[in-house]
């Protein structure tokens, strides 16, 4: 898997019970899962693959994490040349350091932050290529199809995320009383929107699309495991679907499919 600066290169879910998220999301998404060596005495972490590729990780909140009050939820990381560049970039940017610089041997180096309106995110450097990571196209089933940032002010937030990774506006697609949804993109394809999020959001935050066969059959495997639906099936600018909920241990989701 080759450092891609400035995409999305890895997914991550901190829960409260690893083993049942692993259930939900093996039926809602389709994704396998396969247990994944850490190195570190007394710490899981299971792989999620769409066929042979990996697209994402799944672990507990590790203690240190929760006891500062961490909560379910998924985490994306973006690709940088150098993580302790780019964490010194953030923090001169107005954002907060969150996890220093750390390697993870064998795989590679990577930092959690936040950006300067509070949402979170991660940044990661491959330590060397994987050869057997096959490119997937951005709507393949089980691959993340689009990323969505709830910004505390959407102008300087683009400004902080255009300074650290160089991404472009694409289209500007007005929601009347919600504002503007801006899409961003990478390398001049867009990859994800972001908007000023709603008063009653507590705070700014990122959220990731999931790809699906079909939103309307996936949400009736979403309600089987009693997740909640906070937002049901809609079409969307462009005329794909989406839905977005909370999973059993109450981390954010989100699916997208091209038709209902």
């Amino acid at each position: 898997m080759p450092n891609s600066y400035g995409s999305f290169v890895w997914y991550e879910l901190m829960t409260s019970d690893p083993k049942a998220a692993e259930a939900f999301y093996r039926d809602v998404v389709g994704w396998e899962a396969q247990a994944a060596p850490m190195g570190v005495p007394g710490m899981e972490y299971t792989l999620l693959m769409a066929g042979p590729t990996r697209v994402a990780g799944l672990m507990a909140i590790p203690a240190e994490a929760a006891a500062m009050g961490a909560r379910p939820g998924w985490i994306g990381y973006v690709g940088v040349e150098s993580v302790d560049a780019a964490a010194a970039k953030v923090r001169d940017l107005g954002g907060a350091i969150y996890k220093e610089p750390t390697d993870i041997p064998g795989v590679g180096r990577f930092a959690v932050v936040a950006d300067p309106q509070g949402a979170t995110f991660a940044m990661f450097k491959w330590q060397a290529p994987a050869s057997d990571m096959p490119p997937a196209a951005p709507d393949a089933v089980g691959h993340v199809g689009w990323h969505e940032l709830f910004a505390g002010d959407l102008e300087p937030a683009f400004d902080f995320y255009a300074t650290m990774f160089g991404w472009t506006k694409a289209d500007a697609i007005p929601m009347g009383e919600m504002g503007v949804y801006q899409l961003f993109a990478h390398d001049g394809v867009p990859i994800g929107g972001m908007m000023t999020k709603p008063a009653q959001a507590p705070k700014p935050y990122w959220n990731y699309y999931f790809n699906v066969d079909s939103v309307a059959a996936a949400i009736e495997r979403v309600k089987r495991h009693g997740a909640d639906i906070i937002v049901a099936p809609m079409q969307v600018p462009g005329g794909s679907w989406i839905m977005q909920g909370r999973d059993p241990q109450q981390a954010l989701f989100a699916l997208v499919s091209k038709s209902a």
